[in-house]
């Protein structure tokens, strides 16, 4: 059969509506990709389209040059495909904002690439890329590079130009990164800087001259300054910069004094209110400092609960979305400053990288204290699943997603076509499905509908104190429990955190005299410590039988120093 041939009624259909936007992705598109050997050339005449995306279609492997025709294009969308390589002629597309090539198997990208004098965002996430090319440097209005998940073992020098003025957001997790320029400093729009999971045995002093640097993240890295890995894993951003700022230890002439004054304040900070009076170089106050670095979860199991929620799934799940692991978190302190909206923002991140924008799994935070156990996963018509969205009015899943629908059109036009956001975009995940998946209490209430949205009325807030996590996934239970494994380690981090900034700022208080010693309430004596405790909870099927508990004793196993699992 010719290369791209076939009856492309979509491609029809925007050709004929003059349409400026056009979306291929899924099983009915990957078939046509399949049975014509390619996507249909026809797609490369529509010269007035601004947003194509093609997705999710693992038979598409290469695209023809003739995509170099479509001159208009601002977002092109290409995620979760099989590519092992693009056109020289994207070059080409001079008018190109957005370019996403994640999830395929690229293992070059091509150095005409810089040529798109308008790239402001390159996600080239979770390919086999071994190199980046250093021409990326004349992409000026470059803002956010996404290169995770690769094999590469630097960024390129020319990366880190002077010219590239608007460069907020690099993340390079997974790779073989083995060294960070000092020439990083002159970034000086860089926000976020993401180099975990990589070979990096130093961090450059320069880092600390990034005016306007907020996140960063070197975890799961060599360094060889031992305190320095400490702060690092501990997430502690201003800390790592002010360390890097004074010149670390024994680093930078004249640095020394500010060394032992920050390592001493350092201690006084992590050590126990009580304990304080002891001396600084006994036995017990070191061994009680490096339980403060180290971030506990503590699990409890069924037997030990008082009250056991349990999940059961029924059958008609089976065909829609089968799998679902959940848990029960103690010990999250939502309260101070924006620990809330920090913990809402990983969640959403959680979504777009380990979840692979929920066409891996969702996951869903409920407060527990407004819940009625036991709970049922099931499948229900759309017209007959009732719920109320966060942030919205009671109503059923068919009109919300016909609304939804609706908004991301008037999105696309507000936005001259460019990719939608929130919940819209995941609408195409329920396409061809007769029945919807739902978590529902005892009372009916639906709480969850994955992997759209969450109950309005189980919505986690600052007084929260226990999380019911939920888990759901089209795929396989293993996935479920992986991003479990994954969500607890970041309430972790988070909660850890939030205890060492609230520890700061008491300390500061005592030292400015306006924090009277008062003995401390039993709430109080619950927030002074980050641990965390993971209570199981059982998912039984349609009998009662047990169809899987978590956490059991194989999962949370990370290969993690600093995070101690008590059982």
């Amino acid at each position: 059969m010719e290369l791209g041939g076939g009856c492309w009624l979509e491609i029809e259909k925007a050709e004929r509506e003059k349409r400026r936007e056009l979306v291929l992705q899924g099983p009915t598109i990957d078939a046509k990709i399949k049975d014509s050997g390619g996507l249909s050339m026809r797609v490369y005449d529509l010269s007035l389209l601004n947003y194509l995306e093609v997705s999710h279609c693992p038979s598409l492997r290469i695209l023809q040059p003739e995509l170099g025709k479509l001159l208009h294009l601002q977002s092109l969308i290409l995620c979760r495909n099989g590519l092992v390589e693009l056109p020289t002629t994207v070059g080409a597309l001079r008018s190109l904002k957005v370019l996403d090539v994640s999830g395929n198997d690229l293992e070059i990208i091509p150095d005409e690439l810089s040529q798109l004098a308008e790239l402001n965002t390159l996600n080239v996430s979770c390919n086999k890329l071994q190199v980046l090319p250093g021409t990326l440097a004349g992409c000026l209005k470059l803002a956010t590079l996404n290169c995770s998940h690769n094999r590469l073992t630097d960024i390129p020098q020319e990366l880190f130009s002077p010219q590239l003025d608007l460069l907020s957001s690099i993340e390079a997790t997974e790779n073989e990164i083995t060294e960070l320029s000092a020439d990083v400093c002159n970034l000086v729009a860089l926000k976020v800087l993401d180099l975990s999971k990589n070979k990096i045995t130093e961090i450059p002093a320069e880092l600390a001259e990034c005016p306007k640097l907020k996140e960063i993240n070197f975890r799961d890295n060599k360094l060889k300054d031992k305190r320095l890995e400490k702060m690092v894993n501990g997430c502690q951003t201003k800390s790592v910069l002010e360390y890097l700022r004074v010149g670390g230890r024994g680093k930078g002439k004249g640095k020394q004094e500010l060394n032992d004054k920050d390592e001493g304040k350092d201690k006084k900070k992590k050590m126990d209110r009580r304990q304080r009076k002891r001396d600084p170089q006994s036995e017990d106050a070191k061994d009680d400092l490096e339980e403060l670095n180290k971030m506990v979860v503590r699990v409890l199991n069924v037997s030990e609960s008082f009250s056991t929620l349990t999940v059961q799934v029924t059958t008609a799940v089976k065909d829609v979305r089968p799998y679902i692991v959940c848990c029960i978190i103690k010990g999250m302190n939502l309260k101070p400053g924006n620990a809330l909206k920090r913990f809402l923002v990983a969640q959403t991140k959680l979504h777009d990288e380990i979840c692979e924008r929920r066409t891996a799994a969702t996951i869903a935070t409920h407060d527990l204290s407004l819940i009625k156990g036991p709970l049922t996963y099931d499948g229900r018509p759309p017209k007959t699943l009732k719920i109320t969205p966060l942030g919205r009015k009671e109503t059923n899943a068919a009109n919300l997603v016909r609304q939804l629908q609706f908004e991301a059109e008037e999105q696309r036009k507000l936005k001259k076509r460019q990719n939608v956001s929130g919940l819209h975009k995941y609408l195409n995940l329920l396409d061809g499905k007769e029945n919807f998946p739902c978590v529902i209490d005892a009372e009916g209430h639906v709480i969850s509908f994955p992997p759209i949205t969450n109950s309005d009325k189980t919505k986690l807030t600052k007084s929260t104190k226990e999380i019911f996590v939920e888990v759901t996934s089209s795929k396989s239970l293993q996935v479920c429990k992986d991003i479990m494994d994954a969500v607890i380690l970041k309430m972790a981090e988070l909660n850890k955190f939030t205890f060492d900034q609230k520890e700061e700022v008491t300390l500061e208080m005592e030292n400015e005299g306006s924090c009277p010693e008062l003995e401390a309430s039993p709430q109080q004596e619950s927030d002074n410590s980050p641990e965390l405790i993971v209570q199981q909870v059982r998912v039984v099927d349609a009998q009662g039988n047990l169809k899987v508990v978590y956490p059991s004793k194989t999962d949370l196993n990370l290969e993690n120093t600093i995070l101690t699992v008590l059982r």
